[in-house]
């Protein structure tokens, strides 16, 4: 893998198709190398990439493909299970995804022989982000369009569900917080729902529309980032329900938001994809203009390295990771 010559990018792979979503793996698999997955047009690719910055014999990146899987379909979400091992013997690769005819799909492999996958079927609309309960991996929650959030078994039954106010656009679910899930409307509203009393127990407000995604940050628990409109928003939420912070960023609306997991002041937005180029912008709270931006060729998904400043987006045949400053 080259690094390439333009200061913008650190790193690129080449890739068969359009990559619509691009997902490191957040959990520890096991392994020195980190998991990746991209999924395109018809299919997902699970690989490893190893890079410079965290071991010396490695020149610039390493990327391997462990295996494609057929997905018949435009692939539109990815979440990893922490379930997830490559010291397992034989390994376990375990993900699910979202696609465009409202279905998840689990898959399980041992990238051998065994290759299983389920469907779950439930939603009426467009599902926008899914995500693995933390600790075990035994339930997936995901929220569309059809102003739902569900929770479901890894038989695709469903376990909960959250009627909503407008488009559910993300769902997290923090590992030191297993039984609170945070679901994100495009109407500016971010609530946390208890999942064993399964009722609402704290909800914030962007004042501003549309929400197009939002974050909770694996650092520090009390804190969460969106991005509405054209700014991005953040929140302490033992302050106040409203923002704390914000600020004007992408002039043609923003797209997507994401936290370093390395740092609780550090995080990333990207503008709207369509256009010729998709800006990236990583920003850090101490510093008054974004620190990095890059920009990728109508680019789409946004995933922070789970130990490193380094994140990556999928673009035309390519996912493009750029290198940050802590």
């Amino acid at each position: 893998m080259k690094q390439d010559s333009t200061r913008n990018t650190s790193y690129t792979v080449d890739c068969e198709d359009y990559v619509h979503v691009v997902k490191f793996n957040p959990f520890d698999s096991g392994d020195s190398c980190s998991l990746i997955a991209y999924g395109g047009n018809n299919y997902v690719v699970v690989g490893t990439c190893r890079f410079q910055e965290e071991d010396a014999e490695v020149e610039g990146m390493q990327y391997k493909t462990l295996r494609t899987f057929h997905h018949g379909i435009r692939v539109d979400a990815i979440a990893w299970s922490p379930e997830t091992r490559l010291d397992a013997i034989p390994p376990q690769i375990r993900f699910c995804t979202a696609a465009s005819d409202r279905k998840l799909r689990l898959f399980t492999s041992d990238l051998q022989d065994k290759n299983e996958f389920k469907t779950f079927d439930g939603h009426s609309d467009y599902i926008n982000d899914l995500v693995f309960a933390p600790s075990e991996g035994q339930e997936i929650a995901s929220v569309s369009d059809d102003h739902t959030c569900r929770v479901w078994d890894l038989e695709g039954n469903e376990k909960a569900h959250f009627v909503l106010r407008s488009p559910g656009m993300s769902v997290c679910w923090h590992p030191e917080e297993a039984f609170k899930l945070m679901v994100a409307e495009k109407n500016g509203t971010i609530r946390f729902y208890d999942l064993i009393t399964q009722q609402a127990i704290l909800s914030l407000e962007c004042e501003q529309t549309p929400l197009m995604s939002a974050d909770w940050c694996l650092k520090n628990t009390l804190k969460i980032g969106a991005v509405a409109g054209s700014d991005w928003l953040i929140w302490d939420i033992t302050r106040s329900s409203y923002p704390q912070d914000k600020k004007p960023v992408h002039v043609d609306r923003a797209r997507l938001f994401r936290w370093s997991r390395v740092n609780e002041n550090l995080f990333a937005t990207t503008g709207y994809p369509g256009k010729t180029t998709t800006q990236l912008l990583v920003h850090h709270l101490g510093h008054p203009q974004p620190i990095l931006t890059g920009t990728a060729a109508v680019g789409s998904g946004l995933t922070w390295h789970r130990t490193l400043p380094l994140c990556a987006v999928g673009g035309d045949h390519k996912i493009f990771f750029w290198v940050t400053e802590m």
